[in-house]
């Protein structure tokens, strides 16, 4: 029995890829690929040589009883995306299960994806979050943007960026321009950027200027269905506040609140 391997690539900096990832790529039989040029340029570049056969969400149903044939009859391979991690938002989930079901071992390495980088720096909190990837284009798009519309935790969304003004004034229409937001584009590239603030001043700031690369939004719970954690803390705050304890951040930020 074979071994299917889950190597996430680099989303920009070819240096974010792993030693451990490279490793496994050169030791694979075979290297199933979203799109073959896309990983026969990252394989050029750290002087890889292993067969490679295209998977990607156009054929993958009619590759995959073959693809884990060949793993039951003891290959090992390596799944690979154009960019981050199989299975998020691309190709991989269905091979993944057939693999399992198949008691093929399926081993996941930890590697780059673009949204975790775009969370941790939106200022916002991380600790929970709900990952909602690519929006339906058409129809239900809206429908599923009114069920999260309570929705407490950090959302986060990936976006093209001819489509991401568009989402933001939908985004507005259901969540409303107040609500906290940061979105990230071109992660790990050169010309990474994250633009903060509510909804409506993000908006503004790609209207004025033409979005490109790729996008991730992060945007904000709702407070009115968020846990208590933050108001208690606030609470307090509010009952301890000593001037003469604070920091100068602290008490800068106290200062903005109206709360010295």
């Amino acid at each position: 029995m074979g071994t299917l391997y889950v190597v996430p690539t680099p989303v920009g900096n070819l240096e974010d890829i792993t030693m451990r990832a490279l490793r496994v790529l050169r030791e694979a039989d075979l290297i199933l690929a979203e799109d073959t040029r896309t990983s026969g340029n990252l394989l050029r570049h750290f002087d890889i040589h292993r067969p490679m056969l295209s998977f990607h969400k156009f054929n993958e149903h009619q590759v995959v009883t073959g693809i884990v044939d060949r793993l039951c009859g003891g290959e090992t391979m390596a799944l690979v995306s154009d960019a981050g991690t199989p299975g998020i938002s691309d190709p991989g989930y269905l091979l993944v299960r057939e693999a399992i079901r198949a008691d093929v071992e399926v081993i996941t390495l930890p590697g780059a994806t673009a949204f975790v980088p775009a969370l941790v720096s939106s200022g916002l909190p991380c600790d929970k979050f709900c990952f909602e990837g690519f929006l339906p284009q058409k129809k239900g798009r809206l429908t599923r943007l009114q069920e999260l519309k309570g929705e407490a935790r950090t959302m986060i969304f990936y976006e093209s960026p001819h489509r991401v003004v568009k989402a933001l004034e939908q985004f507005i229409e259901v969540f409303g321009a107040e609500r906290p937001t940061s979105v990230c584009r071109e992660i790990s590239k050169v010309h990474e950027q994250s633009v903060r603030g509510t909804l409506a001043e993000v908006l503004a700031h790609f209207t004025q200027e033409e979005p490109r690369g790729e996008f991730v939004i992060i945007v904000g719970g709702s407070k009115d269905e968020g846990s208590t954690e933050t108001d208690t803390e606030t609470e307090n705050t509010e009952e301890t506040v000593n001037p003469r304890k604070l920091s100068k951040y602290q008490r800068k930020q106290l200062e903005k609140e109206n709360r010295l």
